[in-house]
């Protein structure tokens, strides 16, 4: 199977039994891979009402077919399963180097199932599984992990892990491969650290099969000089600054989320903006396999109280541990990443939950005591103290690893957590980013945008650039870019590359560049038509999963705060978000009826029924 490795491996913790299995040749291309792999194996064996720490949740890894090759940033793979914190589906991204050794040792996904009864992690190896103890892993932080596991085993051998955090059962664990890189919404960390599962290591030699390897291999090097000479011309501000540079162009729009999404401006953006984080902390640039675009920021501080080495932070762990709890402290809000990334924590759902507590207790409604200290917005001690203590579970950070969502309704104030379906956003405000906010909404992991990103038109103008206030323009468009993002995480590819090869000037999203490498790559032939059906296929098929989890149109909704409560300073001030406006025609454009499920005609249509 040209693209793909044609194995899967399933692995019972509870029996300590390890299985290979042939891919599904159907299934692989009608799903692709990936997120879209994933969701196929969930519908089939699990049952969505389950909770997400029974030992018969499935814990998915899965590549995709342009995953390990030289397509520019096919470098990504995804975790999926149900989540703790939302009780929805989550399938969450990760990239670097991880991946890709996945794919070399042989195989295109893990399932996991049951709980083991002692800790272990599995190393994997030019094909060939097994899992080994992992007791005296249990209690290390990543970096640890990741380097006694490559003294074990093999020092060339690419890891992902849990933290404490993910041990402790923090409902926003994340899963962190090569030490940095996370796997972060949702609580995968959670999951796993449920299993007994520490650790998945691996390692291989072999490449990816090619259909038309030649052909495969000249349209990359094609992709790669058009971007050489776009960066040559005119220096992505992305390469230079990494994703930090956002940071301008969302408080320029009035979207930069602030303290606890009360604002959508921050006054002292420039402390920490991009530009900040070069000229004081960047060491270099790091990327992640193949990719031509090296965002990654290898960062250093030796400011007293704050030091630190490690990568980030990125964007959205600016917004959250920055202008969202109201600090301007660059180095702690970098301080506080570091830990995220050691103790495996979502920096979103961290920043965010921590804002809410700042809210909470700025309004009077969070007593001293419970927090045993002080909080405030602005704080930047108590920013890196407590989110020590919630990676550890450990004083108030117990509450803190609950999430916002269930914070506030302990302390009586439910509408001071901002979330969707349980889940925190990411950092573009919906009161001044419409098509954001019906993204958010209907998402299929809670709030997110890496589900379908319409920032790209609203804000960056990729492909073209619609108008972020106005939204009777948005639900074509948020149904579309959700389809291409199902289509991207499923092949493998980063969204920053996938977006630059849609078909322009049309807003249909067309994607003929992920086509050309899938095409070559697998040889399957695909259509422009049938790679954008295999797109609203995977995405139904998550609503399908969803529905069967309880979840409908009462849960496709954003907090009175940005539906309500007009944007107070900014570009969008006397905004509201016109969600409820946005989802009828959204529906009916997904061909969903009233109550947010698919119709039998339209599963049939896809081929999910």
């Amino acid at each position: 199977m040209p693209g793909w490795m044609g194995q899967i491996l399933r692995v019972d913790l509870s029996r300590g039994h390890i299985q290979e299995e042939e891919l599904d040749r159907k299934a692989a291309r009608d799903f692709i891979g990936g997120r879209g792999l994933g969701i196929h194996y969930l519908l089939k064996e699990q049952d969505p009402k389950l909770d997400a720490f029974s030992p018969d949740n499935r814990l998915i890894m899965a590549t995709g077919p342009l995953t390990g090759t030289k397509a520019p940033t096919g470098a990504r793979y995804m975790v999926m399963t149900k989540s703790p914190l939302t009780g929805a589906l989550t399938c969450s991204n990760a990239g670097g180097r991880f991946p890709a050794m996945f794919k070399w040792a042989g195989f295109d996904a893990i399932i996991f199932q049951g709980r083991s009864p002692e800790p272990v992690y599995l190393w994997v190896e030019d094909g060939r599984a097994e899992l080994r103890p992992a007791g005296r892993l249990w209690g290390k932080n990543s970096k640890e992990t990741d380097e006694a596991v490559r003294a074990e085993t093999n020092e060339k051998a690419k890891v992902a892990s849990i933290g404490p955090a993910g041990e402790r059962g923090v409902l926003f664990a994340a899963i962190m491969s090569d030490q940095h890189r996370a796997a972060g919404r949702s609580g995968v960390g959670a999951v796993m650290g449920s299993k007994n599962l520490k650790a998945v290591a691996v390692y291989g030699r072999r490449q990816v099969p090619l259909a038309d390897a030649e052909g495969f291999n000249a349209y990359c090097r094609e992709q790669l000089e058009i971007f050489k000479a776009a960066t040559k011309a005119n220096p992505p501000a992305i390469r230079k600054h990494g994703t930090a540079y956002v940071v301008m162009v969302t408080n320029n729009y009035g979207v930069l989320p602030t303290r606890n999404w009360q604002q959508g401006t921050f006054e002292s953006w420039p402390l920490i903006h991009g530009e900040k984080l070069t000229s004081d902390f960047l060491v270099r640039n790091s990327a992640c396999h193949s990719c031509p675009i090296a965002c990654g920021r290898v960062t250093r501080v030796t400011l007293p109280g704050f030091e630190g080495e490690g990568e980030g932070p990125e964007y959205e762990t600016i917004y959250a541990l920055g202008s969202n709890c109201g600090v301007d402290n660059l180095a702690a809000v970098t301080k506080a990443n570091y830990l995220c990334n050691e103790l495996g924590l979502d920096t979103i759902t961290m920043g965010a939950t921590l804002a809410c507590a700042m809210e909470l207790a700025e309004r009077g409604y969070l007593p001293p005591q419970d927090l045993g200290r002080p909080l405030k917005f602005g704080d930047a001690e108590a920013l890196v103290e407590f989110t020590r203590l919630t990676g550890l579970n450990e004083g108030f950070g117990r509450k803190l690893g609950l999430g916002s969502k269930r914070l506030a309704e302990m302390y009586g104030h439910p509408e001071l957590a901002i979330h969707s379906k349980g889940q925190e956003p990411a950092g573009y405000e919906p009161r001044g980013e419409q098509g954001m906010g019906l993204a958010y909404a209907t998402s299929p992991i809670g709030a997110s945008h890496m589900r379908g990103d319409p920032a790209y038109v609203e804000l960056f103008g990729t492909p073209v650039r619609l108008d972020p206030h106005t939204w009777q323009d948005k639900p074509e468009l948020v149904a579309r870019w959700q389809h291409v993002s199902a289509l991207t995480d499923s092949a493998g590819l980063c969204i920053f590359f996938a977006a630059r090869q849609l078909l322009e000037p049309t807003l249909k999203l067309r994607p003929e560049g992920i086509r050309r490498l899938l095409n070559s790559a697998t040889g399957a032939d695909y259509s422009l038509e049938e790679l954008e059906k295999a797109g609203e296929r995977i995405f139904n098929a998550e609503r399908l999963w969803l529905n069967r989890a309880g979840f409908n149109r009462k849960d496709d909704t954003l907090p009175d705060r940005l539906t309500k409560e007009p944007a107070p300073t900014g570009p969008a001030q006397g905004q509201v978000c016109h969600l409820d406006e946005m989802l009828e025609p959204y529906y009916r454009f997904r061909g969903w009826n009233q109550n947010g499920e698919p119709t039998l005609e339209k599963l049939q249509e896809l081929g999910v029924a």
